[in-house]
Parts: structure tokens; sequence; C-alpha cells
């Protein structure tokens, strides 16, 4: 199988591609240095005949290659923007800077969905991506994610106490749990739909949008049905770039 490895702020998403790229594997293990026990208790029994790092922890990048070398017995390819340059141009001022997450996302939606489009991207972070109807990265937009806001409510308040994300019966919560998961779940709800709505106006029309991360599964039932669920749409685009080496 082909390994993708998008290596996060909080998590290192692995996933397995067959050739037809059907997913055919995927774990997730903690963004630390202590990452080679788990990956390679992830990684045990399987077969990997190509592996492609997408990092934004460049901390992580060389030592997270060389275990997969060690493990897989095969050289990862560590990806970069160039790789995606005759799929995607950029309209912002420093693309160098811009995260390979948010590149490869962009690329594999500029490839399968009708444009313009929006990727929303509910992880750490929450990511807009932007991308013209002629395949211009325009730009986006970057707020707290949903469970980062959840924790710094928890570390900033003397009576909020850390909760798990759930999904949320209701709007009203009759306790305090209750009424955090409303304000996380839902506001991150309202906030994507009503940021949606604003890029649309900018843009004079309407766009494909497509969510992903760890939190858009409980942000998904909460907004309207146009609203597309991608769980691997970065893996997708990091396999994407091995395609054209």
């Amino acid at each position: 199988m082909t390994l993708t490895l998008d290596v996060g702020n909080t998590t290192i998403a692995l996933v397995g591609f067959d050739s037809d790229t059907n997913v055919i594997f995927s774990e997730k293990i903690p963004s630390d240095l202590n990452f080679y026990e788990p990956l390679k208790k992830a990684l045990c029994g399987t077969t990997v005949s190509c592996a492609l790092i997408s990092s934004v922890v460049p901390t992580l990048t060389e030592p997270l290659s060389k275990a997969v070398s060690e493990l897989c017995g095969i050289v990862p390819r560590v990806i970069n923007a160039k790789m995606y340059s005759h799929i995607l141009s950029f309209a912002i001022s420093e693309p160098e800077k811009l995260g390979l997450d948010r590149i490869a996302d962009s690329a594999w939606v500029a490839l399968n969905y009708q444009l313009p489009a929006i990727t929303v991207d509910l992880g750490t972070a929450t990511t807009f991506n932007v991308i013209s109807k002629d395949s211009v990265f325009l730009g986006g937009i970057i707020a707290a994610g949903i469970l980062t806001s959840l924790n710094s409510l928890c570390e900033h308040t003397a009576q909020l106490p850390k909760i798990d994300l759930d999904f949320p019966e209701n709007v009203i919560g009759k306790n305090t749990r209750e009424c955090m998961l409303s304000g996380a779940v839902f506001g991150a709800a309202a906030m994507v739909e009503g940021i949606v709505k604003r890029i649309e106006e900018e843009l004079g029309e309407q766009t494909s949008c497509i969510l992903t991360g760890g939190g858009a599964a409980l942000v998904k039932p909460f907004l309207p049905s146009r609203f597309i669920y991608e769980p691997f749409l970065a893996a997708r685009g990091i396999f994407l770039s091995g395609k054209m080496l």
C-alpha cells in the first residue's frame, strides 16, 4: 500500500491507500517525539511500498522519516509545495509559508470538485481555504479549533471543567457540560456557515464546500446538506503528490 503521514500539531494521521485510491488503513498517533512505539504498533502487519510525509511540525519531520525507513524498509518522500505547482497557482503574498496540509486539501479539491470551492479543516485550528474556478488558491481564514477553544476556557477560568467533545442534544444547555458542548459545536457550525456565506458574498458566486478534520463529524449534522464531509481529504491530497513523482 501507499502510506501517507500527515503530521499535525496534535496527531500524526496515518492513512494507507491501494492503487485505486481506496482507503485500506487508517490510524492516528500523538504528534510528539515519543511517536516511535505507537508508530511501530500501528504499522505492525502492514506492507508499505511507498510512504509520503506532509508535516507542519518541522521538529518531527526528520525523526519520523528515519523511523518509517527503519520500520518499513523504504525511504519516505517528504512532500513540498512545488509538487502541486501544475495543479494550483497562488494569489497570496508568501505561498512558501502556507501549511502543506492546506495545500494538499486544496489540490485534491481542485481536481475532484466543482470550482470555486472552500475547504474547511476542523482540527487543532479551523482553517478555511478558498480555491477559485481557475484553480487559484485565493487565501483563507484561520481560527481556533473546537477542542483548542474548549481547552482555553478550562485553562483561563476557575470553574469550567475539562470535557470530552460529543454531540450536543440541545442548543440550550441545562448544566455546565451541556452549555460548553453547545457553545463549542453549535458555535463552530455557526462560524463555518457564516464565514462561508461571507466568502461567497465576496466572490459573488456559490462554492462547493468540503469539510474535513477531527471536528468535522461533530459539526456536519448541524450544517446544510451542501456541505460535503471528506474525512481523508488531506491524506488524498498527499497521496496525489505521490502520483506526480
